[in-house]
């Protein structure tokens, strides 16, 4: 075959420009490439460790998470965002029905997942959770820190305080609502009311007047007279079952609706 000398300039130049051209982008992977293992800092982004179905089951919800955000922003603005554990988590179980009719009407994005400390958070707002989002949500609620007791009162504050933080990071334009930690144990005497009360004390703090974050305290409101915490509200001294959605729904929406504006 005879080759002009036209053609063997073509063709170098074709190589050239395909030695230039860049990679074609891909998408990164957030799965760990080594599972984690030992104690956690709740200071310190981490995927959740344990056993393999926890941690398969926490990077497949984190998965779902990056679709339903996909799924939420193709209906229309997210306007508010739900971060935190298995008592946001229930927002889709027990508190279907209350949270559909509280807060349906402004295109939600649920990110609590069950059993996640505040490490875990962390990790999936790095991992894009709260990514391209515009624009931003009006409010995001966080209520965290309950499954992080075994720590330091001080360490479980500044977790949730390092949370608030990233949310301001990824989203600059909206306002935080943080929420005490819940009550737990069926009497206020246990020390577990004490600790829980030490971390609200501290991250109270963050509140600035309104301006970026506002700090509401409802556990109140799930309390008998007192102090117990009634069955009714919450059957296993943790979780709220639908009367106790309807109270958390009842407590933070006037506030919601005023940051909303």
């Amino acid at each position: 075959m005879r080759w002009s000398i036209g053609s063997i300039l073509c063709l170098a130049g074709s190589a050239s420009l395909l030695a230039q051209a860049p990679a074609p982008a891909t998408q990164p992977s957030t799965t760990p490439t080594t599972k984690p293992s030992g104690p956690q800092s709740p200071t310190i982004a981490a995927p959740k460790a344990g056993n393999e179905n926890a941690y398969n089951g926490f990077i497949r919800r984190h998965e779902g998470f990056l679709k339903d955000k996909q799924a939420a922003l193709a209906k229309g603005p997210i306007q508010f965002v739900l971060i935190g554990d298995s008592i946001t988590d229930g927002w889709r179980s027990g508190g279907k029905q209350v949270f559909d009719a509280a807060f349906g009407d402004w295109n939600p994005y649920n990110i609590g997942i069950g059993g996640d400390q505040t490490q875990h958070v962390l990790w999936r707002i790095d991992k894009g959770e709260l990514d391209g989002i515009e624009p931003n949500p009006k409010v995001a609620m966080i209520m965290i820190g309950t499954n992080n007791m075994r720590a330091e009162a001080q360490d479980i504050a500044d977790g949730v305080t390092r949370i608030v933080k990233k949310v301001q990071e990824k989203l600059p334009n909206t306002k935080i609502l943080l929420l005490a930690i819940f009550p737990r144990a069926p009497q206020a005497a246990d020390p577990l009311r004490a600790k829980i009360k030490a971390v609200n004390q501290t991250i109270s703090a963050l509140d600035d007047a309104g301006k970026t974050v506002v700090y509401l305290d409802i556990g109140a409101k799930f309390l008998a007279e007192d102090g117990s915490l009634p069955k009714d509200i919450m059957p296993d001294f943790l979780h709220p079952n639908a009367k106790g959605y309807q109270i958390w729904a009842d407590a933070v929406k006037p506030t919601i609706e005023t940051m909303m504006k």
